[in-house]
């Protein structure tokens, strides 16, 4: 009987705690459904010419937030993504931050995508002092050095000459070494910068400029642009261009039947399903800059996610393969979530000091930021498009078929067709 009654004793005590413990883990779920959710601002091209690439990274930002609520949140907390489209214009930045800081009061903010539209918005965060991940911005905080700003561009701790260095490493190994080269640059803050480190992997791979000149942001008609460049009679041709731009002048230059040793470099678009499905053939030979490509050692990690994207993409009217910005898009995310889970706050001061300090994952690359909120380490690639005929379709925008990575060598699948002359159908 003692053993009986100390038994149910035991059983009934037990039967407290566990029931104490629900009630109070019920307690804590409720509260923290209750609690107000974790704002978290940005604007974001949805129209105007950087709007294909925008637009991607909208959808994968949606796709982090979506998982990241159903598994309970951040901090116990729902997330909410408010974004306004800054139509693809650098002017209307200021006030859009202004308005997410100030009206709506979000607690965390990111930058939209491309370095026109990062530049404007860090003045406003920095007055606030508030921690800002950016999305593909070359070299935006060069000037500001904001200590807590970060950068999601795998340009390394050079960032202006990443974008081009593999472009001369590629044409300084061809035999006969090539001569000159011809610089043109839109001008706009990105291409501005792009150009600069353009010029500064001239002196060091040991060519000669015979040509260098900015053209404005409007410019519609390109053929005047590459008929001076082929009176320059240059070996090499370095675009620095945004996308309108980019289409136009691979247009232009094959119309004019334009055939330098080597051409593209920094040339922002050609990445885009929508700018590949217009040029199509046009693409044959160019070597261009990229930040990803689905190879099978690149795309293991993000597999899941562009199944989930591509799933979507037509329904939302994007990007249907969203290999350019829509992985990153949702990869800033990650960087942010594992800031706020790893310093268990939404306190900027102290996401700054755990983005200084620690390394992050996401399916695009392993992060680690350095000076100025950049990479530690390089992630950039340059590939060659070939072998495109004019009935290219989104099979062949999904694989690697039609692209060469040439450097860095840890990515490498092939050897350049040089000269460019011989890629072209």
């Amino acid at each position: 009987m003692r053993f009986d009654f100390s038994r149910r004793r035991a059983a009934g005590a037990i039967g407290a705690v566990l029931l104490a413990a629900g009630l109070a883990a019920g307690h804590f779920s409720a509260a923290a459904q209750n609690s107000p959710p974790i704002k978290i601002g940005f604007g974001m091209s949805l129209t105007g010419p950087l709007a294909a690439n925008g637009k991607q990274a909208l959808l994968g930002a949606k796709i982090w937030a979506e998982e990241i609520n159903a598994k309970g949140g951040l901090l116990g907390r729902q997330v909410e993504l408010i974004n306004y489209d800054d139509q693809s214009n650098p002017s209307n930045v200021p006030g859009i931050y202004t308005k997410l800081l100030d009206v709506d009061k979000v607690d965390l903010v990111v930058s939209a995508y491309a370095t026109n539209m990062v530049a404007p918005a860090i003045p406003v965060v920095m007055q606030k002092n508030k921690t800002f991940i950016s999305l593909f911005a070359l070299a935006a905080n060069s000037e500001f050095h904001y200590p807590r700003y970060f950068s999601m561009l795998p340009s390394g701790p050079t960032p202006k000459e990443s974008f081009t260095e593999g472009f001369f490493q590629v044409a300084a190994a061809q035999n006969p070494k090539p001569k000159t080269i011809a610089l043109a640059a839109e001008d706009a803050e990105f291409s501005r910068n792009a150009c600069e480190g353009a010029r500064n992997n001239v002196k060091t791979y040991g060519f000669d400029i015979v040509y260098d000149k900015s053209y404005p942001p409007n410019t519609t008609d390109f053929s005047p642009i590459i008929r001076a460049i082929q009176a320059a009679n240059p070996d090499l041709v370095v675009f620095c261009s945004y996308p309108l731009s980019s289409v136009g002048l691979l247009q232009s230059a094959t119309e004019l039947g334009f055939k330098p040793k080597m051409i593209g470099g920094a040339m922002v678009g050609l990445q885009a399903t929508v700018f590949k499905d217009k040029l199509k053939s046009k693409l044959n030979g160019i070597v261009n800059y990229e930040t990803w490509v689905p190879s099978p050692k690149l795309m293991a990690p993000a597999a899941d996610f562009f199944k989930k994207y591509q799933d979507r993409a037509k329904a939302e009217g994007v990007d249907p393969l969203g290999y350019y910005l829509g992985g990153w898009g949702y990869a800033y995310f990650q960087v942010l979530q594992q800031a706020v889970e790893g310093t268990k706050s939404i306190d900027d001061a102290k996401l700054a000091d755990y983005l200084k300090s620690h390394e992050f994952k996401t399916i695009m690359a392993d992060v680690k930021f350095g000076k100025d909120g950049e990479w530690t380490k390089s992630g950039m690639l340059q590939v060659q498009y070939h072998d495109l005929t004019d009935a290219a379709n989104l099979d062949t925008w999904r694989g690697m078929s039609y692209q060469t990575v040439l450097t860095p060598a840890s990515e490498k699948t092939g050897s350049v067709i040089y000269p460019y002359e011989k890629a072209l159908k």
